[in-house]
């Protein structure tokens, strides 16, 4: 199967998702999502967030992998973060604050996307914080992925405006001035980019811009994502995972 043709059957762009276009510059003024269906959490507000991280126990990379290991991580993310399929994100070299707060959020309800979702639900079941933060904290010690290989969609426009300058018109804020100028992830819970797996990538975008992913504080990314158009999210997915062999 073809990069176009993988990239087309992930799921497509809702007008739906347009009621959330606000703009990122008052984000942080925006209280968080109400649950989109009885029984599923609503996102943190970016206070409960700082709360959930300040809370995160200190991580043991030793115990990370042995953890790592001991759950199987490694049948869908790959030994050492890796992810040897399109279906699944590379995970080496990841912030561990971002790490932990989504094995949280699945623990929490906070993803219920797909399947996927389902799956990690499961895997995270019952594993006490520290375990959270052992693999976190291994996970962020491994070196960025550089899969030359893993298949690109074919980038029509410019990413680098976005990435760099964003765009006013819109309201779009610099991508770099939340995930840094190298994808390597910004403060607090803020994930870095750098080498992820650009399906995935585009896939967890498409989630944001229709709704189906809801666990950001203060509908940051949603916000974002919806004023972005198809085009737009597949360059910047090719962008970020080329990132680290540009270095």
């Amino acid at each position: 199967m073809n990069t176009r043709r993988q990239l087309r059957s992930l799921a497509p762009l809702t007008l739906g998702a347009a009621a959330l276009a606000v703009g990122l510059g008052l984000a942080g003024t925006v209280r968080a999502a109400s649950p989109t269906a009885a029984g599923q959490a609503a996102a943190p507000t970016s206070a409960e967030l700082r709360q959930r991280l300040a809370a995160m126990p200190a991580g043991d990379a030793a115990r990370g992998q042995q953890a790592y290991d001991k759950h199987f991580c490694a049948s869908c993310h790959g030994s050492a973060g890796v992810a040897p399929s399109l279906n699944w994100p590379h995970l080496a070299g990841q912030r561990a604050a971002y790490t932990y707060k989504l094995l949280q959020d699945y623990q929490r309800g906070l993803r219920h996307e797909g399947e996927r979702a389902l799956l990690m639900r499961d895997a995270v079941d019952g594993l006490p914080a520290q375990t959270l933060a052992d693999i976190a904290v291994w996970l962020a010690r491994q070196p960025l992925p550089r899969e030359a290989d893993t298949p690109r969609p074919a980038a029509t426009v410019d990413a680098v405006q976005l990435v760099r300058h964003g765009d006013r018109q819109r309201l779009l804020t610099a991508c770099a001035s939340c995930h840094g100028a190298r994808g390597q992830g910004g403060v607090s819970a803020t994930p870095a980019l750098a080498g992820q797996n650009p399906a995935y990538f585009v896939r967890t975008m498409l989630d944001y811009h229709g709704g189906a992913r809801a666990n950001d504080p203060a509908r940051g990314m949603r916000a974002f994502a919806a004023k972005l158009t198809r085009a737009e999210i597949e360059a910047l997915a090719a962008y970020y995972a080329d990132l680290p062999a540009k270095r």
